[in-house]
């Protein structure tokens, strides 16, 4: 297990973007849940967000990529809206422990 950040790092309705072994994904706290998906939009495998951390649209309901607006659930990633409609995000396995988030 390889350490990422503490849970307090990430907000709660917020999301935050890491680098770790040239591995681009981010993390989102929804309600104290952490998900973590690859940083690759199913449409074109573009980086999703055009900010820094900015994974989230405007209502933090739903992650959002910059560059068509497609939208993802966040328990799940799945596409609802946009050009790659059905498919998913690519989850990234991590755990939480004693309030630090570990990457398997």
């Amino acid at each position: 297990m390889i350490l990422i950040c503490n849970t307090s790092d990430i907000s709660d309705n917020q999301s935050k973007g890491f680098n770790i072994n040239s591995q681009l994904f981010f993390i989102v706290n929804k309600y104290g849940k952490f998900n973590a998906y690859k940083n690759s939009c199913p449409h074109l495998g573009i980086q999703l967000e055009m900010t820094p951390n900015q994974f989230l649209d405007s209502t933090h309901s739903l992650i959002q990529c910059s560059m068509h607006g497609a939208l993802f659930t966040i328990e799940n990633g799945l596409c609802v809206s946009g050009p790659c409609l059905d498919r998913s995000l690519e989850l990234i396995d991590i755990v939480v422990k004693d309030n630090s988030i570990y990457l398997l």
